[in-house]
């Protein structure tokens, strides 16, 4: 794996068994009973519940809030990361790899970084990051 690849594997890829190539499309709404819906929009429903549960669970657990009383390594160049951003879905995301790591000298703790996403380099707080749990 190189330092400019930004490819992850998402649910996306065990629905479609390819890397998929858009974003889900809008929520069906909740309303209406599953028996009345069509064939199409009953497979959109499910997929929607799907990416709904990995955006909330999977997601959430990949940020851990134990780091403050067991130790965890440092981030470290070449990481993949989620960019968590507040005002955008889960899903929606960025993901960049770590270019830069800024640790403390006093503790020698790595706080902040410089990451590099696909379309910018940027400074950051490693509390605005989510490691993915990969091997380089």
């Amino acid at each position: 794996m190189e330092a400019t690849d930004y490819s992850a594997l998402t649910p996306g890829h065990f629905l479609l068994g390819i890397a998929p190539m858009s974003l889900p499309e809008v929520d069906i709404p909740e309303p209406t009973p599953t028996n009345r819906l069509t064939r199409w929009n009953r497979i959109q429903k499910m997929q929607q519940s799907f990416w709904k549960q990995w955006s909330q669970d999977y997601l959430a657990t990949l940020q851990q809030r134990n780091k403050w009383t067991t130790p965890q390594p440092n981030l470290q160049v070449h990481d993949l990361v989620l960019l968590k951003k507040e005002n955008m879905a889960p899903t929606q995301w960025p993901l960049a790899r770590i270019l830069e790591v800024h640790p403390n000298p006093a503790d020698h703790f790595v706080r902040v970084v410089t990451l590099k996403t696909k379309d910018s380099v940027l400074k950051r707080p490693i509390n605005k990051l989510i490691r993915l749990p990969i091997e380089h």
